[in-house]
């Protein structure tokens, strides 16, 4: 029997995960990973008196006490670390009567937060769940699990480990509108044989359909959809909470592709490439975010076709397979809702950490600060991080 650390949510994905690992003949931890800061006062509830062990001395809360009603006076806002999703988790592993511990992840979560403010003042596009997904769901549960003597380290999150000659891979999820592949790219190599992705090879509405016959309370959950620490207001206004001596210092001018100056902006964080809403400006035809100059402070409008590039530099690649044998044909997708075209990747010869993709049919709005996620049909061959668009040659 192999013991696997959970990471528990709350939702319903992780708590039919727990049963179908339990089902499998695994034994299983429960891991809640505290650190929204927006909740940070609202997860803070008293233990009931439980002792836990504290391995490798990672910031332990406890078993969380107190009922899902205290959770939403706490914190009505569902986020993915709220008192409601605490009590949501604890209840579900305390009626499947397996061990649940919470561990506080504040300090390690600052730099998700400061890598999303850092990202926006930098005129990127940042995406924090993907960095979380490898910074701390898997990365301080690996470590939680090895000081707890765990084999596995298992999630809800769509996608399959599949074993092919020899070797684990990274695969789509069997439910291509929940499939959650592209946000694990960016997981090492090694980690790959001690991962398991339980809900990966089920559709969603069965996962619930799993959680109401067991009688689990979670199965009409809604999916979380926010950024967690943004409860509320623009992303904008967040960053200019966390860098209060930024503001008015990123204002500038909103212009034309041709420097027809158009109309100016408080800050060009509040934008994005692809925006088309919001702009501030009435031009009378449909105009886009094509490009944001973070040293002129200009927000560049242009039309649909000035968003299409037939291609985008990436770096800080991290690859599932060697590098060098990458296809000559693969998909690359460049948002995570988005769906994978037909591309040529080119490795850097001078920094392995970077490529090249070139896709066969130029793409539309391509943003800085993204994720590039390289697949070969269903699996996961890596990716990087979006540097900029290819120009038109």
């Amino acid at each position: 029997m192999s013991r696997v650390v959970l990471a528990m949510s709350g939702g319903v994905d992780s708590s039919v995960a727990a049963h179908l690992l339990i089902q499998a003949g695994h034994e299983v931890i429960g891991v809640f990973m505290r650190h929204g800061e927006a909740s940070a006062s609202a997860c803070r509830i008293e233990s009931d008196g439980e002792t836990n062990v504290n391995p490798l001395n990672l910031p332990v809360l406890g078993n969380f006490g107190g009922s899902a009603a205290e959770g939403k006076r706490a914190d009505h806002k569902q986020g993915c670390c709220s008192a409601t999703d605490a009590a949501d988790a604890r209840r579900v592993a305390m009626s499947m009567d397996i061990p649940f511990y919470s561990l506080d992840l504040q300090e390690d979560f600052r730099r998700i937060v400061d890598y999303f403010v850092d990202d926006y003042l930098a005129a990127r596009t940042p995406n924090p769940c993907v960095k979380c997904n490898h910074w701390i769901k898997f990365g301080r549960l690996f470590d939680f699990a090895d000081g707890v003597e765990a084999d596995f380290v298992a999630t809800g999150h769509y996608a399959r480990i599949v074993e092919r000659n020899g070797t684990r891979e990274l695969h789509r999820g069997l439910d291509g509108h929940k499939d959650q592949s592209y946000a694990l790219f960016g997981i090492g190599r090694s980690r790959l044989s001690r991962m398991m992705l339980p809900v990966g090879d089920f559709e969603k509405t069965r996962i619930r359909e799993i959680a109401t016959s067991l009688g689990l309370g979670v199965s009409e959950k809604k999916d979380s959809q926010e950024i967690c620490f943004v409860t509320q207001g623009h992303h904008s206004d967040f960053v200019k909470s966390r860098r209060p001596e930024m503001v008015g210092a990123t204002a500038g001018e909103i212009v034309l592709t041709d420097g027809k100056v158009v109309g100016t902006h408080a800050g060009f964080e509040a934008f994005t490439i692809g925006q088309r809403k919001g702009l501030g400006v009435a031009l009378g035809t449909p105009h886009f975010v094509v490009r944001i100059e973070p040293e002129t402070k200009r927000v560049v409008l242009g039309s649909a076709d000035d968003l299409m590039a037939p291609g985008l530099t990436a770096d800080q690649a991290n690859w599932l397979i060697d590098p060098q044998s990458l296809p000559d044909r693969v998909s690359v997708q460049f948002r995570y809702n988005g769906r994978p075209h037909a591309a040529h990747v080119d490795l850097d010869p001078n920094d392995p950490t970077r490529f090249q993709v070139r896709f066969e049919n130029r793409q539309s709005a391509i943003s800085p600060g993204q994720a590039a996620v390289v697949y070969d049909d269903e699996r996961v061959l890596g990716g990087g991080w979006i540097i900029a668009a290819t120009e038109d040659v």
